[in-house]
């Protein structure tokens, strides 16, 4: 498996976040609460990049579903130990290379595993899967595994193309929401195209949709700059495909 260039590039958010942490099932989580009645039954799951819930992005983002009325959970997959934000920097030393040596799978899959099996023992029935870059990979893994009963990605990270594609055809059963866009490495156009040739089309009966985002680059949904006005409407038109493919099948 490997990472691109833009994994580790991105502009810090500005805002307050509203949620609070919370120990669920062992693991620490970020969690956004709806301020008005929501259904105790649903959850998003919202699995993120390699800064995590750390990064001000992803728990903005959190707050942001939670504004349009669903419970948001972000587990810390990476226990304490995210990427860095200085890593943004440029001429940063970091090696996400070196990092991800012990944040890979049997590192990180278990706090997935823990966070759902804690959640469903507090009731909740449905859960929503929405995975940003590196969470991308385990939205498909738990889709694969037919535990999200909506699907939603925006530039998935550590795809395999075109095997995950065709293990999502013929074992998943949640609805999937791809957003894309013009520069991604990790998902590129041929990436875009093989996923419509599979899923578009009818061809997967519960449910695909793929949004491409003119003018944007890998991460552009979580750690876009928001002063570019393509990136600005990438990150906006994606929040809003998303939400709107979560109140759908959700």
């Amino acid at each position: 498996m490997s990472f691109c260039e833009h994994c580790v590039k991105g502009v810090t958010h500005e805002g307050e976040p509203a949620g609070k942490w919370e120990e669920i099932n062992g693991v620490n989580s970020y969690v956004a609460t709806p301020s008005k009645d929501y259904p105790k039954d649903k959850v998003i799951v919202l699995l993120t990049d390699i800064f995590g819930p750390q990064l001000i992005n992803n728990r903005l983002l959190a707050d942001d579903f939670a504004a349009n009325g669903f419970k948001t959970v972000i587990p810390d997959l990476f226990s304490g130990d995210p990427a860095p934000v200085s890593a943004f920097n440029p001429g940063s030393t970091w090696s996400l290379t070196e990092w991800f040596k012990s944040h890979g799978p049997e590192n990180t899959r278990p706090s997935i595993d823990k966070i759902i099996e804690g959640l469903k023992k507090d009731g909740v029935t449905s859960f929503g899967v929405i995975g940003y870059c590196f969470g991308g990979r385990y939205t498909f893994d738990l889709a694969f595994d037919e535990i999200p009963k909506a699907a939603a990605v925006a530039h998935p990270s550590l795809l395999k193309i075109p095997e995950d594609l065709e293990t999502f055809a013929a074992k998943a059963t949640a609805p999937l929401l791809i957003n894309s866009c013009t520069t991604d490495p990790q998902f590129p156009l041929e990436a875009q195209a093989k996923a419509d040739e599979l899923l578009g089309n009818g061809k997967y009966a519960p449910g695909y949709k793929r949004e491409f985002f003119e003018g944007c680059t890998h991460g552009f949904a979580v750690r876009g700059d928001m002063s570019d006005p393509k990136v600005k409407a990438g990150k906006e038109g994606s929040f809003k495909a998303t939400v709107e493919w979560m109140i759908k099948y959700l």
